[in-house]
């Protein structure tokens, strides 16, 4: 059977229209869900694509109406690698989906600012773009900017820190109270049956990252590890240079820290202190995101594993389902569903540039 054999097969929205008994224009406003159809002729024409098996061409649809997607990124602007490799990802993908009509772009936000990224929110021209991923702390002030959003038609995801109590579309990243447990588990293995305590290095008690993740690092500490005992969280706001001020008064206070959970951003400033300072006894260190800065401290062995997410799966997968959302098409669950990745120095992947890493 030909190509053509084969398309005059397939069922059209004429067909749907037919089955329905009811106007092409009207197929159309259900299909593309613009108001103006009574709740039954809706029903009608969704149980006409079923019987009929109609699958709509998308891709053809927005080409005949000369389409073109414009999603944008809000990332916080802070200092680190993860959020410049976000950054990177989404100028990659965005080079590439341009032959696709899509069009993507990112915003910088001041870390921690919930009042600043909630004017930037407000600020977004809903009629020109279709949909927003967000990089957010949940604060009432960009609950409601995500509700001005979505009351004008635009599709929201929250990205590696969710908003569940916001009207948002979907949630991308990884499962951070899983995340957390990943760690506690890693590091009250690596340190063993010996006593002392573990200090848990956090960007804010306002991102819920931050807090999903000391969560479940106390729940696998608390029933699997009795021998350490966690202090309570250091705030270093993702800044290095904070983190560094903060952590010697830390240590001479506690001298029996052997743990150390660097659950947030600002590792630099870790290292700094470790590297320069003498200590009686090296604390060994789980943190977070494959970095080029991680990788190189995993390779000298300050760290001992990292937990991390793919940036480019987090980017792709926030662009699909907004795509998805705009189009009113499913999402395909386990295909964005972002996996909690574990390395050490023996597994480090490809870098950026292409080229394995090497390690004494």
């Amino acid at each position: 059977m030909t190509q053509e054999q084969t398309s005059r097969l397939l069922p059209t929205i004429n067909d749907i229209a037919r089955v329905a008994e009811v106007s092409l224009a009207t197929v159309d406003r259900v299909l593309n869900a613009r108001p103006g159809v009574r709740d039954t002729t809706v029903k009608k024409v969704h149980q006409a694509i079923a019987d009929l098996g109609y699958v709509r061409d998308t891709a053809a649809a927005n080409l005949a109406r000369g389409r073109v997607y414009n999603f944008v990124f809000i990332l916080p602007s802070n200092s680190n690698e993860f959020i410049a490799s976000l950054e990177w990802q989404i100028q990659q993908l965005g080079t590439t989906l341009r032959r696709e009509r899509t069009r993507l772009s990112y915003i910088r936000v001041a870390a921690f600012d919930p009042v600043a990224l909630a004017k930037t929110i407000d600020e977004i021209d809903t009629s020109e773009v279709d949909g927003v991923a967000i990089f957010a702390p949940e604060t009432p002030s960009v609950r409601d900017s995500i509700t001005h959003l979505k009351a004008n038609g635009v599709t929201v995801v929250s990205l590696v820190a969710d908003i569940p109590s916001s009207e948002r579309d979907q949630y991308v990243g990884v499962d951070n109270v899983a995340a957390g447990r990943t760690a506690g588990q890693l590091l009250g293995r690596f340190v063993g049956p010996q006593e002392g305590s573990i200090l848990v290095l956090t960007g804010s008690l306002l991102a819920r990252d931050h807090l999903e993740r000391r969560l479940g690092f106390d729940k696998v500490m608390m029933r699997d590890f009795p021998n350490l005992r966690t202090l309570a969280s250091l705030e270093g706001r993702d800044d290095p240079e904070l983190i560094e001020r903060l952590l010697p008064e830390i240590f001479s206070e506690n001298s029996d820290i052997i743990g150390i959970y660097s659950s947030a951003a600002g590792n630099e400033g870790l290292l700094n202190f470790l590297n320069r300072r003498t200590l009686p006894v090296r604390p060994l260190v789980v943190a977070h995101e494959l970095t080029q800065l991680s990788r190189d401290a995993l390779r000298g062995g300050v760290f001992d594993a990292i937990i991390s997410q793919d940036s480019g799966h987090v980017v792709r997968s926030a662009v699909r389902i907004m795509r998805a959302n705009s189009d009113n098409l499913p999402i395909n669950s386990a295909q964005e569903r972002i996996n909690i990745d574990i390395y050490l120095k023996e597994n480090m992947p490809l870098s950026d540039e292409g080229n394995r890493e090497d390690y004494p």
